[in-house]
């Protein structure tokens, strides 16, 4: 019984009803212990005076049951904590109480409520010192009631105190496993909602991240190949604008096409990020054949750009692989341009029944695949990690077969099941 009222680390047996004052169940056992005593106590007074009329002690018993009368209902102002006044207090209840049951033993089962007072303001250890002591006074005011001695009366009160004090330690624990569990609760719910704010702050960030790794590849494929081209056109215009004013003319006519085309891919990123060819309407197989057209024309007879398409489409490729292809082809074709040195180029789009494929050839200088990358697993330049990295959200594979001085064939394949590899990966040849 001690070992469960010093349960708690130290804390006193009436702490946990404290904590939940307001739990209904120690609202209700309080205003029950209140009416008992006050019930006991009268029941005790009118059996004393219908029994011993008229004696010398009558008024020191009224006036003892006045007393103790106003004490008790003292004690919750003074409130349960064992603080000095709370300890004064319930000292001098339990003398007065004494003082009566000596006086007349009847009122000596008063004792039951001033167990759970004793219980609720005293440390563990003396609150079992009290409720001993206040049962050895309720056995001697019951034999000395009795006109022999009585087992029954001798058992009965140990048993009452011993019940009284199971109820109270059994109400004391479920309220502090109630407290527990609220605590433990309320904890869950505050890990719970930081949770859900780091992981949504964690969202934003990818997303963010994604979004501009997203707007620097749309921007590499088309702005700034378009720009780098208009470059090297315009300066190949200068250099000849004074001996062969006809290729000069011829060069920026051809840098002013591409500039439209900037300003369409601008107008495109403003509306919504789509490549223009696509938006044109005639699906991926006629971006691309628009694509080659264009390299070819702004080659201006260094470069040949051709398109085939094998292979039947049963149905319609998602929009975001047909704008990554064609992105794709693009990024791959200005690397032809600036890096190959090659005459002929060629786009292959594949139809297979689980996937598409998308190969472009070249006939430049080639090279070693595996010297492109460097030690740290890292592509030099723009082009090739940016067609990577559209294929790792398709969940595509990259392929690159190269030997100098034989040209370079770059494939991309992408499935079309609903649930895309959560990686890609790239073979060099």
């Amino acid at each position: 019984m001690d070992t469960d009222l010093a349960r708690g680390a130290g804390r006193t047996p009436g702490s946990a009803v404290r904590d939940r004052a307001g739990d209904p169940d120690a609202r209700w056992l309080t205003a029950l212990m209140h009416a008992a005593f006050f019930l006991l106590l009268g029941a005790s007074l009118t059996r004393f005076l219908l029994r011993h009329p008229g004696e010398a002690r009558t008024p020191w018993i009224i006036a003892l049951s006045v007393a103790i009368a106003v004490l008790y209902v003292i004690g919750p102002v003074l409130g349960s904590r064992p603080t000095p006044r709370s300890l004064v207090w319930l000292g001098v209840l339990v003398a007065v109480w004494m003082v009566l049951v000596v006086l007349a033993p009847s009122f000596a089962w008063c004792a039951v409520p001033l167990f759970f007072t004793g219980l609720r303001i005293l440390p563990p250890r003396a609150a079992l010192a009290l409720v001993a002591l206040l049962t050895l006074f309720v056995v001697a005011a019951q034999l000395r009631l009795a006109e022999g001695f009585d087992p029954n009366l001798v058992l009965a009160p140990p048993a009452v105190a011993a019940v009284a004090t199971a109820v109270f330690v059994h109400m004391q624990r479920q309220a502090e496993r109630q407290r527990e569990l609220s605590e433990r609760q309320r904890e869950l719910i505050d890990d719970l909602l930081r949770t859900r704010r780091e992981l949504a702050a964690t969202e934003r960030r990818e997303g963010t991240l994604a979004e501009r790794q997203r707007l620097s590849m749309e921007i590499h494929d088309t702005l700034a190949q378009g720009l780098s081209s208009q470059q090297m056109l315009l300066q190949a215009a200068d250099r000849t604008w004074d001996a062969d004013p006809a290729t000069a003319r011829r060069h920026v006519r051809t840098a002013t096409g591409i500039a439209e085309r900037n300003l369409a891919e601008a107008r495109r990123f403003v509306h919504d990020l789509a490549p223009a060819d696509l938006a044109a309407g005639g699906g991926l197989e006629a971006a691309l054949h628009a694509l080659a057209t264009r390299e070819t024309a702004q080659g201006q007879g260094r470069l040949t750009v051709r398109c085939h398409v094998e292979g039947e489409r049963h149905t319609a490729l998602p929009d975001r692989v047909q704008s990554a292809l064609l992105r794709i082809a693009q990024g791959a074709l200005a690397n032809v341009k600036e890096h190959a040195n090659a005459t002929e180029a060629a786009l292959t789009l594949t139809h297979l029944d689980d996937r598409v494929v998308l190969d472009i050839a070249d006939n430049g200088q080639g090279f070693v695949p595996a010297e492109r990358t460097g030690t740290a697993g890292s592509v030099r330049g723009h082009g090739l990690p940016a067609i990577r990295a559209r294929l790792h959200q398709l969940g595509g594979t990259l392929t690159i077969e190269s030997v100098p001085g034989e040209g370079t064939v770059l494939s991309a394949a992408v499935p079309l099941t609903a649930t895309a590899p959560p990686t890609a990966t790239e073979d060099l040849v």
